[in-house]
């Protein structure tokens, strides 16, 4: 896996397609701190910075938004027993910057006073919640009730708390059991605020489109945009949802690494710059990579386009929005 760069490709193309469409200040809703460690294996981040702390993460995201001034919302990535840890990282980082906000991430099994101990004492705004904290079997086909436990809901509703979820199942948002789990929490609990990452899982948008209008008229909840390379996802919140449910991430670090996420028939497949031979694929033409911030950010302007619209609406989504849904 090559090293992390930034490449006159990535600068020609910002400067081209995206200068104009990205506000001059901007909110992350969706990064990711870290020392290499805390991810507990090999990954092919391992050829980004380490440790990826606040300041580091302020330079390298200037990459696909240069010149702006961005804070944001971060959390961990130790979804294993290792998650203190990276827990503490993460604390102590977003705590020199009043402008920024972490989420607990938070293993299912935790005691759920436990759980609001920490999070009043760590001052975060909420929870992270993944599915491979799961055990013994295969997680990526899991139900959402078994990563977002219903009593740690139950906190999110009475500490008014954010909670961002990346549900799995091969059909994401248009699997009928996470329609049915998503709309329970919801409406019983209305003071927890569920932010649904990567657009509902909307890697296949087909899944979002299909699947998005069961959630319909729900007030606490919203959408990142964080490493969705097509549009139509996109379009489907807004359309369906409304405007101020839609709110931007960029997955950092994932952001930095170079390719792009395809709907192939009923799933979705990543396509990495060293996972294909891009020669043999596209013999017609020279293929470079761009870094896959850019592939979202890309998508998102072609969403607003479509929508059409207006600046002050595409600020909403790159910033107030998500400072009106962190409100407590």
């Amino acid at each position: 896996m090559a090293k992390w760069e930034l490449r006159d490709y990535d600068r020609e193309f910002f400067a081209k397609h995206l200068d104009s469409f990205v506000p001059r200040e901007i909110f992350d809703a969706h990064a990711h701190l870290y020392e290499l460690s805390h991810w507990g294996r090999p990954t092919a981040l391992d050829q980004g910075p380490d440790p990826a702390t606040l300041d580091v993460f302020r330079e390298q995201i200037e990459w696909i938004t240069p010149g702006r001034q961005t804070s944001g919302l971060f959390f961990g990535v130790g979804f294993h027993a290792g998650s203190d840890e990276s827990n503490d990282f993460v604390e102590r980082e977003v705590a020199k910057d009043k402008t920024c906000f972490a989420h607990y991430l938070t293993p299912p099994t935790m005691d759920p006073e436990a759980l609001r101990e920490q999070v009043r004492r760590r001052n975060m705004a909420g929870l992270k919640v993944y599915h491979s904290f799961i055990t013994g079997k295969p997680s990526w086909t899991a139900d959402i009730g078994e990563f977002l436990v219903e009593e740690h809901v139950r906190i999110a509703h009475e500490e008014r708390l954010t909670v961002t979820l990346h549900m799995v199942k091969d059909r994401a948002m248009a699997e009928t059991a996470n329609q049915e789990r998503i709309v329970h929490f919801c409406r019983k609990y209305p003071g927890m605020k569920l932010i649904l990452a990567h657009a509902a899982r909307g890697f296949n948008p087909y899944h979002t489109i299909e699947g998005i209008g069961a959630l319909k008229g729900l007030r606490n909840v919203w959408c990142d945009t964080s490493a969705v390379t097509e549009a139509g996802a996109f379009e489907a919140i807004v359309d369906t949802l409304g405007l101020d449910r839609l709110v931007w991430g960029s997955d950092y670090p994932v952001s930095h690494m170079r390719g792009r996420c395809v709907a192939i028939g009923d799933t979705f497949v990543w396509f990495y710059e060293d996972s294909v031979d891009w020669k043999a694929l596209a013999g017609h033409a020279k293929v470079e990579p761009l870094l896959i911030g850019l592939e979202s950010l890309r998508a998102l302007k072609l969403a607003a386009m479509r929508l059409r619209l207006t600046d002050s609406q595409v600020e909403s989504v790159f910033r107030d929005n998500a400072l009106r849904m962190l409100e407590r």
